[in-house]
């Protein structure tokens, strides 16, 4: 045998050192009250009456068995307070306790944990089971190897002894998994001839047994017997040759080869990676390489407080989150017109309100005055107004009763310097009387708008990228009627600038509340839970506010899902429109008022420039483009 072939009996990560060193060794049972085991050692009172350990100990559980967050937190508690074990394992007790609550779930789980098989690491064959006659409970335990993760089951063997051939050591060993990948390699048996190859091993060649190639490899003994991993000799020689060691059981020969170490390829894939260590290689990696991953609390306990998902990245949401969500949940809802009706999300414990009619009256004069001076711009908001009692989204309000709590709204214009002849009126929900505005009252709740760079990838993922948009999105929603008297505002009587200013109050969600957006995205999504996967999909995940951009690999997949979404919305009274396309054909299967803006007349040889979420969308080249403007 060349050096080559003279290699460790380590096995990389968690388990190590399995019987393949030719040390033979005694396998017996024995009686369980004989044996000190950990389970019996690992004991303490503070955790739980039957379990006793030392601070350290306990310590050193927690940071083993808890989630990665958790893990990361103790650690730096523990980091922080190395000095005194005591103090950190209050603290990290305490957190535990702060953020999730039911300590007691934790502490049965490491009472469990204890006296639970899957936390050791030795393992044996199936062999090794059955010439014990073992009879064991199965249990299942998480194996990870070169070649991926996987769950496995297997018996499990309490109270065996091993002890060298001379007898000179003996070894209690911790409970061992059955496990059918245990190493068998012969070639990576140290021999005699191998270590007089080299001539700092010679001296102990004759120490080394022959190969036995009657005897079987069963057992791999892992670092949960530490003691058989003591050294207590060990013989180094010039670089790059291999080293010996003398444990308990005997010497054993550590090479170059093999275990724990990388393998030449013959031939280089550039399609598959094999990963190690975190980092890709092409080369072969040693298939006698195992990890055996134990289960984490949130794995054997009941509560799920440290399961991963997918949204451990995210912000959770906070108390007023969840209290916006269940007031959406319980009182969202049809009335019988068959309009949809939200509640606007007040905060909890909110304070009162003031009247601030006297305000709302002043910005309401200062506007009348800006207007006579424009008549195109009164004209622009007398439309625009016109439109919203038209349609019913505001109505008179009546006289208040006495001491009746409610809030004015102040008008403003909002205009583009792009587009000056179409004007949008905002209502003020910032304005503050008295130090406070109808906003700081209001739960915005959770921030149910997607990320915008996420829909922008999506949009130009596939061949056939479509927009759409929600007409009005906000006045789809209507408020509740003991709500409304939180959205007056002063108008003219009968839209007539000649006539006196009178109260209003909207009866929908208005452009101006913080709340709005989120009650919108709430209802356009609860509107289209009972539709098709693609349609729910394309709601809640591809929608910006009001403004929907996805792409699909076809025309005619385009052109079902635009349709299918569109007539979901208007079965509840909603439309879907100013639809666009890089694809003509998708465009020319709606009617022309469904379409947006410039490309209604689908015969022009140009298409215009189509204004998505502040890009430029080219149709003729299907590129975005951008606008810069030198302000200097």
């Amino acid at each position: 045998m060349n050096s080559s072939s003279v290699n460790t009996p380590e096995v990389a990560l968690h388990v190590n050192t399995p019987i393949v060193n030719n040390l033979p060794v005694n396998l017996s049972h024995v009686n369980s009250s004989s044996v000190n085991t950990p389970e019996v050692a690992l004991q303490r009172e503070s955790v739980n009456p039957e379990l006793s350990v030392t601070p350290m100990e306990e310590l050193d559980l927690l940071i083993k068995w808890l989630g990665p967050v958790s893990i990361q937190h103790a650690t730096s508690i523990r980091v922080a307070n190395a000095m005194n074990s005591s103090t950190a394992l209050q603290r990290i007790w305490k957190r535990l306790d702060d953020r999730y609550g039911a300590p007691e779930s934790i502490y049965d789980a490491i009472k469990n944990k204890l006296n639970n098989d899957q936390s050791n690491r030795t393992l044996a064959n199936s062999t090794f089971f059955d010439k014990l006659a073992c009879q064991s409970e199965v249990v299942e335990y998480n194996l990870k190897s070169c070649g991926g993760a996987r769950t496995s089951h297997g018996r499990v063997a309490r109270d065996c002894v091993i002890e060298s051939w001379d007898g000179a050591y003996k070894f209690n060993l911790p409970s061992v998994l059955e496990c059918d990948d245990v190493p068998n390699v012969r070639e990576e048996i140290p021999t005699p001839e191998a270590a007089r190859y080299h001539p700092h091993l010679r001296d102990i060649a004759n120490l080394i047994p022959p190969i036995d190639h009657r005897a079987e490899i069963m057992l791999l003994i892992g670092r949960d017997l530490i003691d058989a991993h003591h050294v207590l000799e060990q013989r180094i020689g010039p670089v790059h040759t291999p080293y010996a060691q003398r444990l308990k059981r005997g010497w054993v020969v550590v090479g170059e080869c093999c275990l724990g170490q990388i393998h030449k390829s013959t031939s280089v894939n550039v399609n598959k990676t094999f990963v190690a260590n975190g980092h890709t290689t092409i080369l072969t990696p040693c298939k006698n390489r195992f990890d055996v991953k134990e289960q984490s609390i949130c794995e054997i306990c009941d509560d799920p407080i440290f399961v991963r998902t997918s949204a451990d990245e995210k912000p959770a949401m906070s108390q007023n989150d969840k209290y916006f969500m269940k007031m959406m949940d319980e009182q969202f809802k049809k009335s019988h017109g068959g309009k949809w009706i939200a509640p606007l999300p007040f905060l909890p414990d909110r304070p009162r309100l003031p009247n601030n009619r006297d305000q709302a009256l002043k910005r309401m004069k200062l506007l009348q005055k800006s207007m006579a001076h424009d008549e195109q711009r009164q004209n622009l908001f007398i439309d625009f107004m016109g439109k919203v009692l038209q349609n019913g989204h505001a109505e008179r309000a009546p006289k208040l009763d006495p001491h009746q709590e409610c809030w004015y709204l102040p008008i403003f214009g909002v205009s583009s310097a792009k587009n000056p002849n179409k004007i949008r009126c905002v209502f003020d929900s910032s304005a503050r009387y008295n130090n406070i505005s109808l906003n700081q009252v209001l739960n915005t709740g959770p921030d149910l708008t997607n990320m915008l760079l996420g829909i922008l990838l999506s949009f130009r993922k596939e061949r056939i990228a479509v927009t759409a948009d929600i007409e009005q999105m906000f006045y789809n929603f209507c408020v509740s009627e003991e709500h409304r008297d939180y959205l007056r505002f002063l108008w003219f009587e009968d839209n007539d600038p000649q006539k006196p200013l009178v109260d209003y109050k909207m009866t929908v969600h208005v452009f101006g509340n913080s709340t709005s957006p989120a009650v919108a995205t709430y209802g356009i999504r609860k509107i289209v839970e009972n539709s098709e996967e693609d349609v729910k999909a394309f709601v809640n995940n591809d929608f910006y506010v009001d403004d929907g951009l996805t792409s699909l690999p076809t025309v005619p997949q385009a052109v079902s899902l635009l349709s299918r979404t569109s007539k979901a919305f208007e079965m509840e009274g909603i439309k879907m429109h100013k639809i666009a396309s890089n694809s003509d054909k998708v465009m020319m299967e709606f009617p022309p008022n469904a379409l947006a803006d410039g490309v209604r007349d689908l015969t022009l040889e140009q298409l215009p420039v189509q204004r998505s979420l502040g890009l430029l969308w080219d149709l003729n080249t299907d590129t975005f483009t951008y606008e810069s403007t030198n302000d200097a």
